[in-house]
């Protein structure tokens, strides 16, 4: 027979039955897997793990650009002497096609040809610049005063020298040091870059190489025809950058000749190797041509201005354009882009620089995007 004993309630028992029915809150019961769109399931910790996984490829894209914006100075130096090298290299790949020279021969014999002339350059017209721009000290004050009498300012030039002392002479002192530093750190950037082309330029295909192997496997191939033919643009940029250089400088040399300028042909190759500046490096090539001119007469001054303006015109509106579309075809709307661009990253380095960069991103973009990722034809400068 069964038994049942009815259990007297504790003393607890209340409490926890008021607890039971006032005890509200939510309890949170685990949601089943969900099928995604291809009929697999995704669990909530794989959900969770994508949506970390993109956070870090956020943060790392963050990252990487302010790295690349702090060391903007290095990329530079870095393409500065990419540029060099693949230059020395198809000098001395001339070299050998037309002489039975070795490439290391010919390399070695084109930076020998191209250090020579730099050095006779400097030799012919550095004394002689030199001499001038002394002479231009020396009559500087003398024109300062005249330039003041036209424009009714009485002494002038005193009035720039005491502006001068009241700003205080260690001001002045710390300056001068700045650029003497800034000099000596342009002199050693100068010979690093020289120094790494020329290795670079001595076995492009061990770094070709290096580069290539940054990419995956099945995609070495498409990387290396693209850096052959980035380099094979940059070759005909610079032919055709120097193309203009050379008529500018014979244009100015002619024109500061008729003048009557002293060294028609030193301001002349200023003129010429500012003019691988852009924008602002032609106002930099005529400024020791307008020093000359102040120092004689209003009239020289006024027509040596008229034939620096002719000459820019000139260069910025015919030369320029026709050589480079024979080269490389630059939209002068993406060249002022690229310029605006890399001037804000790099400064004067980013300016320098600014085309050739340029050049090879939109040589990248055509080949790489354009014509193999979308399919759509173009033409490719530089491309055989």
């Amino acid at each position: 027979m069964r038994r049942t004993y009815q259990v007297p309630a504790g003393p607890f028992e209340n409490t926890a039955r008021r607890t039971m029915k006032t005890d509200t809150r939510r309890v949170v019961v685990p949601q089943p897997a969900r099928p995604t769109k291809d009929g697999s399931v995704q669990s909530e910790a794989m959900s969770d793990w994508v949506f970390f996984r993109r956070v870090l490829v956020v943060v790392a894209t963050v990252a990487a650009t302010y790295l690349v914006w702090k060391i903007a100075a290095l990329f530079f130096l870095f393409f500065a002497t990419v540029l060099i090298a693949v230059l020395l290299a198809g000098l001395a790949g001339l070299v050998a096609t037309f002489t039975s020279m070795s490439r290391s021969c010919a390399l070695a014999a084109s930076s020998v040809t191209v250090a020579a002339v730099v050095v006779a350059i400097l030799g012919l017209f550095g004394t002689q610049l030199a001499g001038q721009i002394s002479d231009v000290f020396a009559r500087l004050p003398g024109a300062i005063e005249a330039g003041g009498e036209q424009l009714g300012i009485h002494n002038a030039f005193e009035q720039i020298k005491q502006a001068i002392s009241a700003e205080g002479g260690g001001q002045l002192l710390s300056r001068v040091a700045s650029l003497g530093y800034t000099a000596m750190g342009v002199a050693t950037d100068l010979v690093l870059i020289i120094v790494m082309a020329v290795y670079l330029a001595a076995d492009p295909r061990l770094y070709r190489a290096g580069m290539i192997k940054l990419f995956p496997p099945e995609q070495h191939e498409r990387v290396g025809d693209a850096l052959d033919v980035t380099a094979s643009a940059l070759r005909l940029w610079f032919l055709g950058q120097l193309v203009s250089m050379v008529l500018v400088g014979v244009l100015s040399g002619f024109a500061f000749w008729a003048i009557g300028l002293p060294s028609p042909l030193g301001l002349a190759l200023v003129a010429s190797a500012t003019n691988f500046v852009p924008m602002i490096g032609p106002l930099i090539g005529a400024m020791p041509a307008l020093l000359f001119a102040v120092t004689q007469d209003l009239a020289t001054a006024f027509w040596t201005m008229v034939a620096v303006l002719a000459v820019q015109q000139l260069e910025g509106n015919l030369i320029t354009p026709m050589v480079q579309r024979r080269a490389v075809d630059i939209p002068p709307a993406l060249m002022l882009l690229g310029i605006a661009v890399f001037g804000l990253l790099g400064g004067i380095a980013g300016i320098i620089f600014a085309v050739p960069l340029t050049v090879a991103i939109m040589v990248l973009v055509q080949k790489l995007w354009i014509r193999e990722t979308l399919g759509e034809k173009t033409t490719i400068p530089g491309e055989t």
